[in-house]
């Protein structure tokens, strides 16, 4: 018996893109005084369409690019403390909701389960 659904694998995709770009936000803010380092990003929605159209079990990484429009220091380095923060916390956010429609998923399939046993 399958209990993924669609929906399941389709947040968690969403939840693995969500992470990645938490985990892309915290390398640029790693790298904030590292010389020459240029801010990395990808487009969250447009890589969640790309991975929603992949079969069950196919994903790929995300297609990570510079950000442009940035102001770097003399130094070549262009991470704005400001943008990564604001970054980070819609991520947080973003994550957070996945969290919360996968826990009524399973609440959906648990309640199929007991309405069975009655």
């Amino acid at each position: 018996m399958q209990v993924m659904s669609g929906m399941s694998d389709a947040l968690n995709r969403y939840l693995d893109l969500t992470s990645d770009q938490m985990k892309l936000t915290a390398a640029n803010m790693a790298n904030v005084d590292t010389p020459g380092y240029r801010t990395q990003g990808f487009d969250f929605e447009q890589e969640l369409t790309k991975q929603l159209s992949f079969s069950a079990g196919e994903v790929t990484s995300p297609a990570v690019q510079e950000v442009d429009g940035l102001v770097a220091r003399p130094d070549g380095n262009n991470v704005s403390m400001d943008r990564e923060g604001m970054q980070l916390a819609k991520s947080q956010l973003q994550f957070r909701l996945g969290v919360e429609l996968m826990k009524h998923q399973f609440a959906n399939v648990m309640s199929a389960i007991h309405a069975e046993a009655k």
